[in-house]
């Protein structure tokens, strides 16, 4: 999977990485070139006492030494060019499949697995590859090079070059192969790191509400302590490595000297020979080493590409139509249907939903109220298409929604969620998000519909007031409110409201629902709700049961004829508010 993503995500960047090799290589050539002018200066120089010749060869190997100095940046600026682009154009295409995924497949990995499979995993894959660019022709052609360039200076000593390469790869190999569990392992840690802070960022309230903030503690100190565990084990395989390559570049060093004394003592061997080779031999083990870099970075980053491939390898249960159709030559006005529609959440025992059929036709208001875990919000997510219902179909203007574009689709929707989210932003930039070219006055509109003119205005400017990430500088009932104007400024045909009145207080959700009836009018209204005066006008109202539709009517003829809702009646209202 690592080299799949590489090859895909690096071909962009075929001429920055070609680039880089061709300065590697010239810079390699040079390095390898040095030796010999070292041994040169000593045999015909030094040994002679021909300073003319000294400065001269010293003057070609300065000339080379900074010719190698800048092959080397300007390789290693052009990698670092790549692997970065590469890790923008990764990033992107998770952000992308991740925007694609439905509610399922987002619930599969979880946001916090998602969230470092986006940071950290990404992060690995760049380091190898920059690490690659820099190393993937030093290394093997100053092996190879230094290899040949030894043996011409001398073929008896080259003995010592077959001892150490394959003793250096045995012993650092074997120290890898233990570090490559320990990769997996360091990430799903990660994970659970990332899982529990979020956790307790987001229920901040909640943990201090209940005084659990020792408790919390606890639990990320045990988190933290796992990774800071597994990333010692780590650390200590790595601090071993080293000294393992030091101990074969020393010992090789100690027997070129050793060995190469002997041969200068019986004349066959001159001292510059015995450096030139000393320095090869070193330039092979430090390739040798280079490679270990990369040998250690690589089972890390297979890791991380394996779970970035996860991401992009899966493909969304919400797919658009190959062959979608459009509303030409319909009334386009948001009449939904729902067919003997069906759900059951995958690995399930029971549907959640079972045959539900009914029609909430355009310039009425529907409303579906049931106890809670009788399906309510599952209804809900079918209707834009979060989920795909497994059996039956949802229509609206009579296309079944898996046939519509998503974008189509959700153009004709207006979604308030139970829970409502607004972004870091301002109030205009959170209630421009699903009308880009919505007019100020179309704004203030919504918010006066919304009920939230008054406490908008009051805002230290007003609709260029600050919003935080997820509107908690806001109260509950202000960012409702704005999620219900974000929703209005958009005119759809078809307005969703998943419980989205439970914060205002009675006064206000009537005023606000007075005002909806003119604004959506000739709209479809689907409104879903725990609470029987947020809907006893409603013009039909669906009671639902453990998945299914129980009784059907306006609020009077319910009153009369489902035991069920009599039940939800008699538990929020007193008997005379019933009547």
């Amino acid at each position: 999977m690592l080299w799949k993503l590489l090859v895909e995500y690096l071909r962009p960047q075929r001429r920055l990485l070609l680039a880089v090799v061709v300065f590697q290589l010239a810079a390699s050539i040079a390095s390898l070139y040095l030796p010999t002018l070292n041994a040169d200066i000593i045999d015909r120089g030094v040994a002679t006492g021909n300073t003319e010749y000294i400065l001269r060869i010293g003057g070609l190997m300065l000339l080379v030494t900074l010719l190698q100095i800048v092959c080397t940046v300007v390789a290693v600026y052009f990698g670092a060019k790549a692997a970065m682009a590469l890790g923008r154009d990764v990033r992107g295409a998770i952000f992308t499949r991740v925007a694609e995924f439905s509610e399922q497949e987002v619930t599969r990995f979880g946001p916090p697995s998602l969230i470092t499979r986006s940071t950290n995993d990404v992060q690995q894959v760049q380091q190898l590859v920059l690490m690659s660019a820099t190393l993937m022709v030093t290394a093997p052609m100053l092996c190879i090079g230094g290899v040949i360039m030894a043996i011409r200076q001398d073929v008896q000593l080259s003995w010592l070059i077959a001892v150490s390469v394959p003793v250096l790869l045995i012993g650092v190999g074997s120290i890898i192969f233990r570090m490559v569990p320990l990769f997996r392992l360091m990430q799903a840690r990660i994970d659970t790191v990332n899982r529990v802070l979020r956790e307790q960022l987001t229920g901040i309230r909640v943990v201090r509400a209940f005084v659990r903030e020792d408790v919390e503690t606890a639990r990320f100190a045990r988190a933290n302590e796992d990774v800071t565990d597994t990333a010692l084990r780590v650390g200590r395989l790595m601090a071993l490595a080293f000294p393992t390559v030091m101990l074969v570049l020393n010992v090789s060093s100690a027997a070129v000297i050793w060995f190469g004394a002997f041969r200068i003592e019986d004349g066959s061997m001159q001292v510059g020979t015995m450096i030139a080779f000393l320095s090869y031999l070193m330039q092979i083990l430090m390739s040798v080493m280079m490679a270990t870099f990369m040998a250690i970075m690589i089972p890390r980053a297979a890791v991380s590409g394996d779970r970035i491939g996860q991401v992009l390898g899966t493909e969304s249960s919400v797919r658009p139509p190959l062959h979608p159709v459009s509303f030409a030559g319909r009334a386009g006005r948001g009449e939904l249907q729902m067919r003997d529609v069906g759900f059951a959440y995958p690995g399930a025992e029971q549907p959640v939903l079972s045959d539900v059929s009914f029609t909430a036709s355009a310039g009425q208001t529907t409303a579906i109220i049931g106890s809670t875990g009788s399906g309510k919000t599952t209804l809900v997510n079918l209707m834009p298409r979060l989920f795909d219902a497994t059996s039956g179909s949802v229509r609206i203007d009579g296309v079944d929604v898996r046939e519509l574009h998503p974008d189509l689709l959700w153009g004709h929707i207006g979604l308030v969620p139970q829970k409502p989210f607004l972004f870091s932003g301002t109030v205009r930039s959170n209630l421009l998000y699903g009308k880009p070219d919505a007019t100020e006055t179309e704004l203030w509109q919504a918010l006066s519909i919304a009920q939230a003119q008054d406490f908008v205005q009051e805002l230290e400017g007003g609709l260029d007031a600050p919003i935080s990430q997820g509107g908690t500088n806001v109260s509950g009932g202000q960012r409702q409110r704005l999620a219900i104007a974000r929703a209005l400024v958009k005119r759809p045909e078809l307005y969703i409201f998943d419980d989205s009145f439970s914060s205002l207080d009675t006064a206000t959700d009537a005023r606000l629902r007075q005002a909806l009836k003119q604004h959506t009018a000739g709209a479809t209204l689907v409104i879903i709700a725990q609470r029987i005066s947020s809907i006893v006008d409603a013009d039909q109202i669906l009671v639902l049961d453990r998945g299914r539709v129980v009784a059907q009517g306006t609020h009077e003829e319910l009153l009369a004829a489902s035991e069920t809702y009599q039940e939800i009646v008699n538990s929020q209202l007193a008997a005379e508010e019933a009547a």
